[in-house]
C-alpha cells in the first residue's frame, strides 16, 4: 500500500482528526489519529495489517512465533497482525500501573515475539510492554504498529516497523501554540494521564 492509499483507509474511516487533543502521554496535538475507527471494519484491518505484515516479513529476520500488545489500543492490531501472520496472539494489561499477563496468557522462554500497537507517539506503551514482555522471558525482535505519528523519532528498544510514518506536532502542556490554545482540549484516548 502506499502511503496516500493508507490515508485515504484512514479517512474514509474518520480516524484523522483534527482539533485540540491531549493523548495518552499528556502531550498536546492538533492531530489525532483513531485506529479504533479503521480497525473497527474487520476487511480494512486485514487490508492494512496484511500490508504492515508483508513490510515485516521482508524488514525481520527470522521467525516470529507470538504477536503481543498492550491493552486496549494494541488488542485488535495486535490480534490481526497475529491472524496475518499465522501464530498466536496475546495482550498485555495494566495492573496497578504495570504491564502483566492476565487471563491464563504465558510466553515461553524465548519465544520469538512481534510487539504490535496501534499508533506510537512517544512510545511509552510500547517500551513498557518490550519490557513486560522480555521480563516473561520473551525475544522480542521488533515492533510494529500501523501508525508512528512520531516521524520515526521514537525509541522503543527494538526495530520499529510502521505501516506509514506521519510527523504530527505534539506539545507539552505549558509550551501550547496559539492556535491550540484557542481550543478546548478533548482527551479521546484510552489511558489516563500520568
Amino acid at each position: 500500500m502506499t502511503e496516500a492509499e493508507i490515508l485515504e483507509e484512514f479517512r474514509q474511516a474518520g480516524a484523522l482528526l483534527e482539533g485540540h487533543f491531549i493523548l495518552s502521554s499528556g502531550l498536546h496535538s492538533g492531530a489525532y489519529v483513531q485506529c479504533a475507527r479503521v480497525l473497527q471494519d474487520a476487511s480494512r484491518a486485514g487490508r492494512l495489517c496484511a500490508a504492515l505484515a508483508g513490510k515485516l516479513n521482508r524488514e525481520v529476520s527470522g521467525e516470529i512465533e507470538l504477536v503481543v500488545s498492550p491493552a486496549l489500543g494494541g488488542i485488535v492490531a495486535g490480534y490481526e497482525m497475529g491472524r496475518q501472520l499465522q501464530v498466536p496472539s496475546c495482550f498485555f494489561e495494566r495492573v496497578d500501573g504495570k504491564f502483566t499477563l492476565r487471563r491464563g496468557f504465558e510466553i515461553p522462554d524465548g519465544t520469538r515475539c512481534l510487539m504490535m500497537e496501534d499508533v506510537v507517539t512517544t512510545g511509552l506503551s510500547s517500551r513498557e510492554c518490550v519490557a513486560a514482555a522480555q521480563a516473561e522471558g520473551a525475544d522480542v525482535v521488533a515492533a510494529g504498529c500501523l501508525i508512528d505519528r512520531s516521524g520515526g523519532k521514537a525509541d522503543i528498544g527494538v526495530p520499529l516497523v510502521a505501516l506509514a510514518v506521519f510527523d504530527f506536532p505534539a506539545y507539552p502542556p505549558d509550551r501550547l501554540p496559539d492556535e491550540l490554545q484557542a481550543i478546548p482540549p478533548v482527551k479521546p484516548g484510552s489511558r489516563g494521564l500520568q
